[in-house]
């Protein structure tokens, strides 16, 4: 089967096909910068939404709902005439014929931008997924606030003390931005937004620890302000664990070693996140590229592979070296990586030599909490609420979508003064619902109606730390 994409309104029939995979930061500004290039886009997803990674964290401790960190990749692009949208999933890329296989066709392209991201890394332990989930997707997120919520509802049932401690006890297995912006939210909630809400136990007494092979926080960030986060962390009562090895992790809690204790360390912790690394997508596989250890592409400076001038590989699925270190897998790296990219293509067709691509840094930052965090921007420092105001007004304009940034910055001053979290919600249960038949409702004469059609929804199927 063939995908066949109609020439949107404006393209020329035989203008050049771009065919962009993924609509992360790196696709979706890949795809804007080719606005008034005189090609067809067709952006490929298995999402039909940009989802804007930096603020999942919030869905998932139900400070913010879905809706209002991702945005309808149709509605992102709605004004652009030479772009097209399908909702297909890649799993394969042909390039000596030039085509991308779908898992229902397939399309042919002139270029191709490959921006598919990165998904969970367990370092070959797999098995650890289903006892910590990772978060990188809006699923993710849900699944994570489910499980946090439900944590402090089998508390307040829990009638044996050390049940109800592992209930209260949440370990997070990464001390990176994610890691960090988790455990100190986590404890924030505990300490403020559920401080009242339960009856036989006090969620100030919640747990919060942050374990990491490395040893420190943050460690993309300068020494000294990794240090400073630490300090803040610790002050709001999260403990820290560096140099720690997770072992192992199962239902009831996890198991590490460090170099500084003999043995193996067990902590009996109901909820488990998995915030500890990544790994490039499966999509990777096809190309006829060298990668590194993690298996990322290794790129060329243009961003294109070796052998393949056609294909240009971005985001978090690139490895791209600059000043002989990799450029970390961050947001606005994509950002500029996805508009480059875009730029070499409109190079190509102009007859220009392509330029080998610089990464901006305009800088880093991390929240540690409520009034609380640390920046880096152009060489400076910045810690505390200075650095926190910083980290509120780079994410709330760099989030696609007026009414995105307008509910935000709602549900962020309410909770601001409130303490209160917005998306308290559990969607799916914990367990199965009684499948004893009930007895129907007496009837009663009424008067005959038309038959009832099937409703849509029964006939339907069904990834900032600064400003780029």
């Amino acid at each position: 089967m063939s995908v066949s994409v109609t020439p949107s309104r404006g393209a020329l029939p035989r203008s050049p096909h771009v065919v962009i995979v993924g609509a992360g930061f790196g696709g979706i500004y890949a795809a804007r910068a080719l606005r008034k290039a005189p090609v067809r886009v067709t952006v490929v997803d298995r999402r039909n939404h940009h989802l804007f990674q930096p603020l999942l964290y919030q869905v998932a401790t139900a400070g913010l709902s879905a809706p209002q960190i991702a945005a309808p990749i149709r509605r992102v692009l709605r004004r652009q005439a030479n772009a097209t949208v399908l909702l297909a999933e890649a799993v394969w890329i042909d390039a000596r014929r030039q085509r991308l296989v779908l898992a229902d066709g397939e399309l042919t392209y002139d270029f191709l931008i490959v921006a598919t991201g990165a998904t969970h890394n367990y370092f070959g332990h797999d098995e650890w997924a289903r006892h910590a989930p990772g978060l990188k997707t809006i699923e993710d997120a849900v699944e994570i606030r489910r499980r946090v919520l439900l944590a402090f509802e089998a508390a307040e049932r829990e009638t044996d003390p050390e049940s109800q401690r592992a209930h209260l006890t949440f370990a997070i297995v990464g001390a990176g931005s994610t890691g960090v912006e988790l455990a100190g939210t986590l404890r924030e909630i505990a300490q403020r937004t559920l401080a009242r809400d339960f009856r036989n136990f006090d969620p100030r007494e919640t747990r919060v620890i942050l374990v990491d092979t490395a040893d420190r926080v943050l460690p993309t960030f300068p020494t000294d302000l990794s240090q400073k986060a630490r300090a803040m962390l610790e002050a709001r009562g999260v403990e820290v664990r560096t140099g720690c090895r997770v072992t192992e992790i199962d239902s009831g809690g996890l198991s590490w070693e460090s170099s500084s204790s003999e043995g193996a360390e067990r902590i009996s912790a109901r909820t488990v996140l998995w915030a500890a690394g990544v790994k490039p997508s499966s999509l990777a596989e096809s190309l006829d590229a060298p990668r590194d250890e993690l298996g990322r592409v290794r790129v060329a400076a243009d961003l294109s592979i070796p052998g393949n001038a056609e294909i240009f590989v971005v985001g978090d699925l690139a490895r791209v070296e600059q000043d002989g270190r990799p450029v970390p897998g961050m947001a606005p790296p994509a950002v500029q990586e996805g508009r480059h990219a875009a730029a070499n293509i409109r190079a190509d067709l102009a007859g220009r030599p392509r330029r080998s691509f610089r990464y901006k840094d305009r800088g880093m930052l991390a929240t540690v909490g409520r009034k609380a965090g640390v920046a880096h921007i152009h060489g400076l420092g910045f810690t505390g609420f200075v650095a926190w105001v910083l980290w509120l007004v780079v994410h709330i304009a760099w989030l696609i979508g007026f009414r995105n940034r307008l509910a935000v910055l709602f549900e962020w001053a309410w909770a601001y003064f409130s303490y209160q979290r917005g998306a308290r919600v559990i969607l799916a249960r914990s367990f199965q619902p009684d499948e004893t038949p009930q007895p129907e409702p007496p009837t009663r004469p009424s008067a005959t109606l038309p038959a009832a059609q099937p409703s849509c929804a029964a006939t339907a199927g069904r990834e900032i730390a600064s400003p780029p």
